[in-house]
C-alpha cells in the first residue's frame, strides 16, 4: 500500500508543477507522475544542498519539496527540448 501513494504523492506534485509551469495540456497523466517522483528526488537533492532536509513523509513541507523539484525538472525538460 506504501508504494501506491507514493504514486499518488508523485502525481499530485507533477500535476501542480505542471499546471504552474503551464503544461497541463501538454503532459499526460503518466508523464505528470514520473515528473512528481523524479521531482521529489530532484528537491530532496536540492534541499539536502541547501542545507535543508527533504522529502520527509506525508507532509505539506515534502509536498511542497516535490512540487519544487518537479519545477525543476520541467524546466530542464524544456531548455533540453529547445536546442
Amino acid at each position: 500500500m506504501g508504494i501506491l501513494l507514493w504514486i499518488i504523492f508523485g502525481a499530485l506534485a507533477g500535476w501542480i508543477a505542471s499546471i504552474i509551469m503551464k503544461t497541463d495540456v501538454n503532459q499526460g497523466t503518466i508523464s505528470d507522475i514520473i515528473m512528481g517522483i523524479v521531482g521529489a528526488i530532484v528537491g530532496g537533492f536540492l534541499m539536502n544542498f541547501f542545507g535543508q532536509s527533504g522529502v520527509t513523509g506525508f507532509n505539506f513541507y515534502s509536498f511542497i519539496v516535490a512540487v519544487t523539484g518537479a519545477i525543476v525538472v520541467i524546466y530542464i525538460g524544456r531548455m533540453l527540448r529547445s536546442r
